[in-house]
């Protein structure tokens, strides 16, 4: 049989053991097994990868365990407002969506404007009225309550401070979720979804629905899911940037990542990580934070649960 793998995270950040329940960290550790466990028998049955990375999405995004679909922080006006994107390696398709309300899992939204649109990136309302033209699952506000956000967002509510769901305040919830995929047949998928920042207004549109920035796939090189200060991976180009080093530079999967987060990155002052696979299969994790959410899983590799450094 064919190698598959498949990776996953649930945001990177200041992640400290001490500052975390025995009871949280169980819920953490279940929560990512769990998607992680759906990714990996969609892979198993011969499956697509992406199948495999929209199943483990939107897993994660029915948590309210991390800032993405029920988990989202709250914005400005006290609303939850969505991006994901979608993109599978071997015609490099993409789909991507932003800034959009009560859609119950907005990864399955971007696979739709991938799959059943002429474009790649909607936004906003005009996104929202072809969720509905594809029969989407939405719900009301209260489904996207979660009081732990809610309390984030009273914190710096009318200050006009943002922040970033890993910054550095007291207990934190850490959140952009993702997974990446490499199917029996060779082609790899990437998947990235998010809440955003608390607090945000002005439209911000961070990394996570941008190809090329937060999410990237390419048969050819690999697949790469971003989680991190967002506006510091657009202008780094971090998901590309990794397939670049591999396509131009002849780097290997680990190289190019710890490249990227660990020296590109950094440089222009950016803090988060990545987690990517290649067309081989190889896994690889990278993350200049103290923690990030992590796992992953291969027909021809163990399985990892991983929450620190």
């Amino acid at each position: 049989m064919s190698k598959f793998s498949i990776a996953l995270h649930g945001g990177a950040g200041t992640i400290l053991k001490q500052s975390m329940t025995a009871d949280k960290e169980k819920a953490y550790k279940e929560a990512l097994e769990k998607a992680l466990l759906a990714g990996y028998t969609i892979l198993e049955k011969k499956g697509s990868a992406v199948d495999a990375v929209e199943k483990t999405v939107m897993l994660l995004e029915d948590s309210p365990l991390f800032n993405a679909g029920k988990g989202s922080v709250f914005t400005a006006e006290g609303k939850h407002e969505m991006d994901a994107s979608i993109m599978e390696g071997r015609t490099l398709n993409a789909g991507a969506i932003s800034m959009v309300k009560n859609i119950k899992n907005p990864v399955s939204l971007a696979r739709l404007v991938m799959e059943k649109s002429d474009h790649v990136f909607l936004a906003g309302e005009g996104a929202a009225i072809f969720a509905k033209s594809m029969k989407c699952e939405f719900r009301e506000d209260a489904y996207f309550y979660d009081e732990f956000r809610y309390q984030q967002w009273q914190d710096i509510k009318n200050t006009g401070k943002t922040q970033l769901d890993h910054s550095v305040t007291k207990d934190e919830k850490f959140g952009t979720v993702g997974a990446v995929a490499l199917d029996v047949h060779g082609n790899v998928a990437a998947a990235t979804s998010t809440g955003g920042m608390t607090n945000k207004s002005f439209g911000r549109v961070g990394d996570s629905p941008m190809i090329g920035a937060g999410n990237y796939a390419n048969n050819n090189t690999c697949a790469v899911s971003c989680t991190g200060s967002g506006e510091f991976f657009i202008r780094g180009v971090v998901a590309y940037d990794v397939s670049c080093l591999m396509e131009y530079k002849n780097f290997i999967l680990q190289q190019a990542c710890d490249e990227v987060i660990h020296h590109r990155l950094k440089k222009i002052g950016g803090d988060g990580g990545l987690i990517a696979v290649d067309s081989q299969g190889n896994l690889t994790f990278s993350f200049n934070t103290e923690g990030m959410y992590r796992a992953c899983w291969g027909s021809e590799s163990d399985k990892i649960v991983a929450i620190y450094k």
